[in-house]
């Protein structure tokens, strides 16, 4: 018998509003607006919309009638019952999948909108094959994870159940970002081109490259994207040149070249390659930088970029405390640092672009002793109104304070008041340096110095 089947039904049943159905001999009522919540790909949608003919009876479904009731109160109310923790989750993914409502129970319990960042709690540890520590991370919107250690790529769906690995051509994996659950761009800096993985076959779709003056190859240093484009930093194998490629997102073919650099001489500031991009959606802007360490100390820059002009509307030179990380908050409208000397988090607005060219310190800046690098390794991410800073083993959440009778900077912009927050309990922070952090749903992902895990953050939600 197929999983579905027609059965005899009352007559005059068909018109009614009530809809009933069979799920492995189990009886179940409930309305034709609760089954539309399923969408139109969903078996309910091919069982009550097939041709009248069909519809002669009460369907029937061979499947559990136990987890069936669980996913009708998801689609009763949006949510999981409280009774749904007495089931794997696993088995109700598979029902999900079954159903063709899947959707619905990620949005349910890995929805970006249930992130709570005063709500984090250290819930799960997921396991790494081999000795390599994670190298870099990357996240999608609702919540799968992409790690690469050494030569390797490991997958986790939303659900942290599902576990893939492939191994890739690299030596090590240095850039990594998630283009769909299934499909990563990775490069690294001792390997030439970005390579297009299919991590589920776990085979290269495509090879990209850049063609330099010198025709060397070229090593990937930074990758991000925009809903249109996919960025690359590439350097080219001699070093002696870089540049920024923008492809399409949808072929992948290139569009153009930004930011290009030839070397001469000593000219160490266009040799600095970008090594962080960060797309500005609200300005349209890409945010490229990078940053050297030499002799005199770490010196840097950022720069804001017009893609499709190609013009370079804003640059700042860093030399006194150059960033140890720096990234863009399109919620608080400000870059942030946090400096390599210092350790300190600092800002700059965005809302008077042409007039950047000043640090604000959000905290009281500590007196640097010794020349000691307090950020050295230090990484800062910002996620919805938040900016999170790790020092060492611990992170630090920026929060903007709403201030009652807000004052007015010189500018006549209203000035901004944050907060800092150490995050976690004593317990699950002050363990190795922490390497990378990512966020993805309602979940912030966390990995460490000489550590073969990722630690998993949640916010708390109704379900499991």
């Amino acid at each position: 018998m197929p999983p579905h089947a027609p059965l005899m039904a009352p007559s005059g049943r068909m018109d009614s509003n009530i809809v009933t159905i069979d799920v492995g001999g189990q009886i179940f009522q409930t309305t034709k607006q609760t089954l539309t919540a399923a969408g139109t790909k969903s078996l309910f949608s091919e069982i009550f919309h097939s041709p009248a003919s069909a519809q002669i009876g009460v369907p029937f479904v061979d499947r559990d009638p136990d987890l069936f009731s669980v996913l009708l109160s998801l689609l009763r109310t949006g949510n999981l019952p409280s009774k749904a923790k007495a089931f794997d989750l696993q088995d109700l993914v598979s029902e999900a999948k079954f159903y063709g409502i899947e959707s619905l129970l990620v949005s349910s319990q890995s929805n970006p909108s249930q992130f709570d960042a005063f709500n984090l709690e250290k819930s799960l540890i997921l396991p790494l094959n081999g000795r390599d520590s994670p190298s870099a991370i990357s996240t999608t919107t609702f919540g799968s994870v992409h790690v690469s250690h050494g030569s390797k790529i490991t997958s986790f769906d939303w659900s942290m159940q599902r576990k893939s690995t492939i191994l890739t051509r690299f030596f090590a994996v240095d850039s990594l970002l998630a283009l769909s659950p299934s499909v990563a761009a990775a490069g690294a800096t001792d390997f030439s081109g970005l390579q297009i993985l299919d991590l589920e076959k776990g085979n290269v779709k495509e090879t990209l490259n850049w063609e330099n003056v010198t025709r060397s190859s070229s090593t990937v240093q930074a990758i991000g994207s925009s809903p249109e484009f996919l960025f690359t930093s590439f350097e080219s194998g001699r070093r002696n040149s870089n540049s920024i490629v923008v492809y399409d997102i949808g072929n992948l073919k290139p569009i153009t070249e930004i930011g290009t650099n030839e070397i001469y001489g000593a000219d160490l500031d266009s040799g600095i390659p970008a090594t962080k991009l960060c797309w500005i959606s609200s300005y349209n802007l890409l945010m490229a930088s990078g940053s050297h360490s030499g002799p005199s100390g770490v010196s840097g820059n950022i720069k804001l970029w017009d893609v499709r002009s190609g013009n370079l509307v804003w640059e700042l030179k860093e030399k006194v405390d150059c960033f140890s990380d720096v990234t863009v908050s399109e919620n608080l409208s400000a870059i942030f640092k946090v400096g390599v000397n210092s350790g300190e988090v600092f800002s700059m607005d965005l809302r008077n672009l042409g007039a950047m060219n000043t640090w604000v310190s959000p905290g009281a800046t500590r007196k640097v002793v010794n020349g000691k690098k307090e950020g050295a390794g230090s990484k800062i991410e910002s996620h919805a109104n938040q900016v999170f800073c790790s020092k060492g083993g611990n992170l630090e959440l920026w929060s903007e304070v709403l201030m009652g009778s807000p004052r007015n900077s010189e500018d006549g912009l209203q000035e901004r008041v944050y907060r800092r927050n150490l995050m976690g309990r004593v317990k699950d922070m002050e363990g190795s340096r922490i390497t990378h952090f990512s966020f993805g749903g309602n979940k912030m992902f966390v990995t460490r110095k000489d550590q073969q895990f990722v630690e998993v953050w949640q916010s708390s939600v109704r379900g499991f």
